[in-house]
């Protein structure tokens, strides 16, 4: 008996602790899993039974600098699916089959989304509100509508490389929208439905929606007006002269700011997807070029500034230059003779700008290239700025000097060329150019302001004044006498730089017009640059296709800034005013000379005691500054625009229309005639108004209407 009973009492005691064993087992597993896996589990258990559609915040609006709305955010519906309510209902071919019909989708391409493993799938962003009323009716298991942001531009074309464009995701992808896309993009939300084991929506369940926080606004410096009136003058241009690309840029100089910025061939952010890519490029800060005589700012600012040259130093021009074995040559190898450096860069005299580059040595030029910032970004606040290229300072000759002060050998940018003249006018800061004037908050208040950030001395105010002076008298008195406007003093340089052979060399029919400059002269409120790639027709010089482009920009931009006077228009003077009949004593009206040939030109203006000044290369006078009948102080020069009587176009012979205004019947006619085109005459006397217009490049054989008016 007391065998059995220990036996037992040993066998209980296993049990026991069997038992206890299995308890402490037990406790162990339900401690880890509530105290170590706990959040682990429990967030695992809500995802098996939550599930969520992200609600996308809206980005920020894009204003001019007035507050008028270049870039909005509006809602629209986006369709989605639940693929395990869908694939419960059993109804998935069915389902894909309806939308698909409505939707003008591949029915494949949404059944394929239906039968996924995944408990969200977007079927389609933006869908129509008709459409999206249709789909709702249907009441389908599973499919349901989530509110969308998708960017809108009211104003279309307007500013569009520098608005740039977002992806379906409502991210920038280019310009602006890009550079600023964490202000502007704001944070998500989430709307987190309850769902059983089966899928199925649990009622009067947890549903939590978590509100998205929207984006920043940012206001630019661009000027919604200004930026009008580049865009209105760069259709013009691009229709009468046909180039490959043109450029316009408007920048306060004191500040950096950019007032206006548009290129050509251009594009709607609102549907980008239907212009060629190449659309999109932004030539004014992605695309660099032999910028030409515009850069003679820099050289002639260097040398100013080094004490090289003074505005009185005589420079002399025998048409050529011999460097090693090298020759550079004046344009049309003209020689200009004994001339100051004021008058040298007036003419845009090459021999003269060569000269004193090679006199300022190898180490002072780049110094003032680095000075200017060429060959370095601008640091403007837009993705895709190109750095430009320049030649290696170590491997630099003299030719290579020379050369690179008149403009050629190096490939800059117009917003590196627009910021250096800039420099010029401001009294020499270099300002760092840039396009954010201001972040908003959601609720309009200003939570971060972008001020003018200036790099460095890049001059002297004293060289700023003298090139200011300098400037003045090209616009007065030389090459770019077509960007003069009534009331202004107006600065700056015309550019015709011939472009480069994608295998060397150079172009022989292709051609960059540019002109850039600024006014008022002496107190500068807006510099522009226009720039011109392969302009056709005749003449194809920066001082006629794109100084008049400079001028109605900038005359426009004045009035609309309501910038005073620097003195009475000529347009406001009376003979009735006091010396208003003496001061027109020595003047001279300047006869027409267009169409005569360069001798016959140059006669007529002498026999009135007018100078000239030759542009480009040729026989025959295609343009004149101040046009015919203008009334010129006696010994004043006219600028004379000359060129071969026909050009070569991409789909064979082309020719220039020229102008006939002024003349008679005959006259026209023959003139007409000579160069292939019809004369449609409507009424008679003197030649008053014509179509196509002076300048445009045509086919021959093509029918210029001319209407006549009797004389007087």
């Amino acid at each position: 008996m007391s065998y059995s009973s220990a036996v037992v009492r040993k066998r209980i005691k296993w049990v026991f602790v069997i038992l206890g064993a299995g308890l402490l087992v037990l406790a162990v597993r339900v401690a880890w899993i509530q105290f170590v896996q706990g959040d682990f589990l429990t967030q695992k258990a809500l995802d098996n039974r939550l599930r969520d559609v992200a609600v996308e915040s809206k980005r920020g609006t894009i204003y001019d600098r007035n507050r008028q709305e270049l870039a909005v955010s509006i809602s629209s519906d986006a369709l989605y699916a639940i693929p395990p309510e869908v694939q419960q209902s059993g109804r998935e071919r069915e389902i894909a089959q309806k939308l698909a019909a409505i939707l003008g989708m591949d029915e494949n391409d949404i059944y394929e989304k239906l039968i996924k493993k995944s408990r969200h799938e977007w079927i389609k962003l933006k869908v129509p509100p008709e459409k999206a009323q249709e789909i709702k009716s249907l009441q389908l298991p599973g499919i349901d509508f989530a509110e969308k942001s998708q960017r809108f531009y009211p104003k279309d074309f307007l500013a569009c490389h520098v608005l740039g464009i977002s992806g379906i995701d409502n991210t920038g992808l280019e310009g602006i929208d890009y550079a600023y896309n964490q202000e502007l993009s704001g944070v998500p939300g989430r709307i987190m439905i309850e769902y059983d084991a089966l899928g199925r929506k649990i009622p009067q369940a947890t549903h939590m929606y978590v509100p998205p926080q929207d984006g920043n606004s940012l206001v630019l410096t661009i000027d919604e007006t200004i930026q009008y009136i580049a865009e209105r003058e760069l259709d013009k241009v691009f229709k009468a002269r046909q180039p490959k690309a043109a450029t316009i840029i408007v920048m306060d100089p004191n500040t950096g700011e950019v007032l206006a910025m548009a290129s050509r061939p251009n594009f709607n952010p609102n549907s980008y997807s239907e212009f060629p890519a190449e659309n999109r490029r932004n030539m004014a800060v992605s695309s660099a070029y032999e910028p030409g005589s515009i850069f003679k700012i820099v050289t002639a600012s260097g040398a100013l500034d080094e004490g090289v040259v003074t505005p009185q130093t005589p420079v002399y021009c025998s048409g050529g230059l011999t460097v090693g074995k090298h020759t550079i040559h004046c344009s049309g190898n003209r020689a200009h003779g004994s001339q100051t450096f004021t008058d040298a860069v007036a003419v845009s005299c090459n021999i003269g700008h060569a000269t004193v580059g090679m006199r300022m040595g190898q180490e002072v030029f780049y110094k003032y290239l680095r000075a200017f910032g060429m060959g370095e970004k601008t640091g403007i606040d837009l993705p895709g700025e190109a750095t430009g290229i320049l030649v290696n300072q170590k491997n630099v000759k003299q030719i290579d000097l020379a050369t690179m002060s008149i403009g050629q050998a190096n490939a800059l940018t117009p917003i590196q060329l627009m910021t250096a003249m800039c420099t010029v006018a401001n009294g020499g800061n270099y300002i760092k150019p840039h396009l954010a004037k201001q972040v908003l908050g959601p609720d309009g208040s200003v939570i971060k302001e972008f001020q003018p950030e200036v790099m460095r001395q890049s001059i002297s105010p004293q060289t700023s004044a003298e090139m200011r002076a300098i400037l003045e008298n090209v616009v007065a008195k030389g090459s770019g006498s077509n960007a003069q406007i009534d009331g202004y003093h107006v600065a700056g340089k015309t550019g015709t730089a011939q472009k480069i052979a994608p295998g060397g060399g150079y172009l022989p029919d292709e051609y960059l017009a540019s002109f850039i400059g600024f006014a008022p002269a002496d107190n500068p409120k807006v510099a522009c640059l226009v720039m011109v790639d392969a302009p056709q027709g005749l003449p194809f010089y920066g001082g006629w296709v794109s100084a008049p482009v400079f001028k109605e920009v900038v005359r426009d931009t004045l009035r609309y800034m309501q910038v005073p006077y620097d003195y009475q228009p000529t347009s406001m003077i009376t003979q009735s005013q006091p010396g208003g009949q003496d001061s027109q004593k020595n003047q001279v009206a300047v006869p027409k000379v267009v169409t005569l040939s360069v001798t016959e030109a140059e006669r007529a203006l002498q026999q009135v005691g007018l100078g000239v000044i030759l542009e480009g290369q040729g026989e025959k006078v295609w343009g004149q500054t101040p046009t015919e009948d203008a009334l010129v102080a006696s010994g004043s020069k006219i600028v004379l625009y000359i060129g071969p009587k026909e050009i070569k176009g991409d789909n064979g012979q082309k020719v220039t229309v020229p102008d006939v205004t002024g003349q008679t019947i005959r006259e026209a006619g023959l003139n007409l005639g000579a160069l292939g085109l019809r004369l449609q005459a409507n009424g008679s006397g003197i030649a008053a108004e014509q179509n196509p217009r002076p300048g445009t490049v045509v086919e021959p054989g093509t029918i210029v209407a001319v209407t006549f008016n009797p004389p007087g």
